[in-house]
């Protein structure tokens, strides 16, 4: 066998493995409502949705892909015309946050959960790890100014996947009032790459996986940068994250405010891994966040 030969064959596996690597990660299997209910039921109290009032709608995105979203209100209304969006982490789904929307209810604002693209009711379809996502979070921001006319103040939340999505909306300039980054990354290259670490696999197979991601599906993994939308935002952003967090360290939070021009306050919770904050430490996350609505005098 000639070199040539053998070296075509190294080629060819390492882009079937790049493809391979592209692939899972950016289609891995997405929990269905069921599953994401049960769990969260399992871990705090719930029984108030079943209460409150819901209302599904869908959003046609800038692409025409069609977004699963749900308006809660809780029993006294929102008097005040204050609006939160709520957005989930990767593979899960609207009910995973409906610890943060119970927080926001109990504030008196009206909470509007939505699934991810490819997560939850939505039609399946690759993760852009904040790419696709946030623009599409942004044009779900522009509808829920149009769809409701009493609305005065509107903040943006999310965890994880979700809290990258949240920074990464910001690059549009959206209209919010506020933003809470929970966990989220700054970039997810390194990410990758503590992962492949973790299963023994040389961290430089992301930059294949990256090159292989770019043929199949349009997009670098070196693209994937939510920090890049804060350089010029100037929306205050709340920065959560637990100390102990193995998946997404506390440091993409520190990065992220660091880089972002507007106020910015950073709260770490210690004793707690990834997207743990608000149950490890329930009662300081809410009060972190009600100061924080406070201090911008959008509540009392």
């Amino acid at each position: 066998m000639t070199v040539g030969i053998i070296l075509i064959i190294i080629v060819a596996l390492l882009a079937v493995f790049g493809f391979y690597l592209a692939h899972y990660s950016m289609t891995l299997k997405r929990q269905t409502l069921e599953e994401t209910r049960g769990w969260q039921g399992e871990r705090v109290d719930i029984s108030w949705y079943d209460e409150a009032v819901a209302d599904n709608y869908t959003v046609r995105s800038y692409d025409g892909y069609l977004l699963h979203a749900q308006l809660l209100e809780g029993p006294s209304g929102c008097p005040e015309g204050k609006y939160a969006i709520v957005t989930h982490g990767h593979t899960h789904n609207r009910f995973a946050v409906l610890i943060y929307a119970k927080m926001y209810l109990d504030l008196g604002f009206r909470v509007i959960l939505h699934d991810l693209r490819g997560h939850g009711e939505n039609e399946k379809t690759f993760c852009t790890f904040s790419i696709r996502e946030g623009r599409d979070l942004a044009v779900l921001i522009e509808d829920t100014r149009k769809r409701y006319p009493d609305l005065k103040v509107l903040g943006i939340h999310g965890e994880s996947l979700g809290g990258a999505t949240t920074i990464a909306s910001l690059k549009y300039h959206p209209k919010v009032d506020f933003a809470v980054d929970d966990c989220g990354f700054s970039e997810i290259t390194s990410i990758m790459e503590a992962g492949l670490k973790g299963m023994h696999i040389p961290a430089f197979f992301v930059h294949i996986a990256s090159l292989c991601a770019k043929i199949r599906y349009g997009y670098f993994f070196h693209e994937m940068r939510p920090v890049e939308a804060l350089r010029e935002n100037t929306v205050p952003i709340l920065f959560m994250h637990g100390e102990k967090d193995s998946y997404i360290p506390c440091s993409h939070s520190v990065t992220m405010q660091k880089v972002t021009k507007g106020y910015s306050e950073l709260h770490l919770f210690p004793g707690a891994e990834h997207a743990e904050s608000a149950y490890v430490g329930e009662e300081n996350y809410r009060k972190y966040l009600e100061d924080f609505l406070k201090k911008l005098a959008l509540i009392r």
